[in-house]
């Protein structure tokens, strides 16, 4: 592949990484193996192998390559976090009720709620099982700690989401927990076991943080604004899920009495009908609020540029810098 041809960074980096990708996809294969319980392979790679864009393995990869990092335990590392993420989206699947993932139909759909949830327990004590063999206290230590994290955030979450209370301080915990604290130990691991120094790895958390939140942001922008063939979801499913993310917690901040009336049926009574969709949209529109939300997304996106300064100048800090720009693009 001609990497001048190829647009995306998310590819570029899949392109200069290919071969180390190849390694963890390998290793992901073999590990998601299962000798007495062929559910859990069967399970396993319809989300695997559904083509998403193994962003957060990338990271750990790029992390360690941004240091010349000569062994092999990045990959370990690498298939570790893909093995997290992918626990967590089998059980986030069940918790949410979701009929489609990627495009397709989840596992919880295809099969049923006990599966995904005993199967994400499995990737989950796979993933444990490849951190150990790194040998490295530390690194089992960040990624034990942004496991712990993000079953936080998703149980936050699930008691803040029709609580009109949530205000934008309470958003950022969540998204923090059940998304960004992946990424960032996802680069925070890639430079530890590559011996960044100290501010470097600082700075590569920093940058997985800030980039987990934009990405976050952004998701949850285009769920009221997106295309549904390019995101694979509805327009408007938070709505309709009754979550409260951040155009909707701008809206009810700045809402009339009446206006919250209306929050209170639809978000926290869950009492929605036909057109509230559309007068929901209103109400953001009517306070700015979807404008407000993606100036948030390009604010954290730049923050995560600004943290790559420290770093080696390198083709992968430079990639890493119009990753951040990228997942905020979705939005123009």
């Amino acid at each position: 592949m001609n990497i001048s041809t190829i647009s995306k960074p998310h590819e570029r980096l899949a392109d200069i990484l290919a071969p180390e990708m190849e390694a963890v996809n390998e290793l992901i294969r073999t590990r998601m193996a299962s000798e007495h319980a062929p559910r859990i392979p069967e399970v396993t790679a319809h989300l695997v192998e559904a083509g998403g864009k193994r962003l957060r393995p990338m990271l750990t990869l790029a992390a360690a390559r941004l240091f010349g990092y000569p062994g092999d335990h990045h990959v370990r590392l690498a298939a570790t976090v893909e093995f997290i993420h992918t626990a967590t989206l089998l059980h986030d699947d069940v918790v949410d009720e979701s009929a489609q993932r990627r495009g397709r139909p989840t596992a919880n759909l295809l099969w049923d709620n006990k599966s995904s949830v005993l199967v994400g327990d499995y990737l989950f004590s796979r993933s444990f099982q490849l951190m150990v063999e790194t040998g490295s206290l530390r690194v089992l230590d960040i990624l034990a700690n942004a496991s712990a994290t993000i079953a936080e955030g998703e149980v936050l979450q699930m008691t803040a989401a029709t609580d009109l209370r949530t205000d934008e301080s309470v958003y950022l915990q969540v998204v923090r927990g059940k998304t960004a604290a992946l990424f960032s130990a996802a680069t925070e691991v890639g430079g530890v076991i590559a011996g960044a120094t100290e501010e470097q790895v600082k700075a590569l958390f920093d940058y997985g943080d800030a980039l987990g939140i934009a990405f976050q942001i952004a998701d949850d922008l285009l769920d009221y604004q997106g295309d549904s063939k390019a995101t694979g979801k509805n327009v408007g499913d938070d709505f309709r899920e009754r979550k409260l993310t951040l155009p909707v917690i701008k809206a009810v901040a700045q809402a009339t009495p009446e206006e919250r009336a209306f929050w209170e049926r639809t978000i926290e009574k869950g009492r929605q009908e036909d057109a509230d969709l559309d007068h929901a949209l209103s109400l953001m529109n009517k306070y700015g609020t979807l404008d407000e939300t993606r100036s948030d997304a390009y604010g954290w996106a730049a923050k995560a540029k600004t943290a790559l300064d420290v770093l080696p100048d390198h083709e992968i800090r430079n990639l890493l810098r119009d990753l951040a720009d990228y997942v905020v693009s979705r939005l123009n």
